[in-house]
């Protein structure tokens, strides 16, 4: 990634890397597929970014996004390149990817003040809440932004 601007690539960071990071407090981390950036997605991480000190953003692996079954053709945009926007965003510190199908593991080597997701998910069925109680953490859902999702836009587009 040495073909970005230093202001993105200081805030992509190695999941190797989580471990020992000294980060700042509170830390808010989220993740998600972020396939096509939209109005939904930038309401809600604004939201999340002023929880905390800074905002992490775990984005899915394009193998762990294909897990989702959003469709075959999911994600329209490869790992990398929702790397780079993720990064791009200023409510967004920190940027990282993940390979698993959920990031317990990142959760368990960051250990953020706080887990957000959309509001279109029961927190109390996540296994990201249970573990983030296990530190004193908490995990809260963000008001899902209506009208707006990728899977209803991608529709809108192919005319179906």
């Amino acid at each position: 990634m040495a073909d970005l601007p230093l202001s993105l690539s200081r805030k992509i960071v190695a999941a190797s890397e989580i471990v020992g990071r000294k980060w700042p407090r509170p830390l808010v981390f989220t993740n998600g597929v972020f396939d096509v950036l939209h109005r939904g997605h930038v309401e809600y991480l604004a939201a999340a970014r002023v929880m905390g000190e800074a905002l992490l953003v775990a984005v899915n692996s394009d193998a762990s996004a294909k897990r989702l079954g959003k469709g075959p053709d999911r994600p329209l945009n490869g790992e990398l390149d929702r790397l780079i926007v993720m990064a791009s965003l200023e409510s967004v510190s920190f940027v990282t990817l993940f390979l698993e199908d959920t990031p317990c593991e990142l959760l368990k080597r960051c250990r953020p003040d706080i887990y957000v997701k959309g509001g279109d998910y029961d927190m109390s069925t996540l296994e990201e809440t249970r573990l983030m109680r296990s530190w004193g953490g908490r995990s809260l859902a963000i008001p899902f932004v209506e009208g707006y999702s990728t899977t209803a836009l991608v529709r809108r587009i192919r005319g179906k």
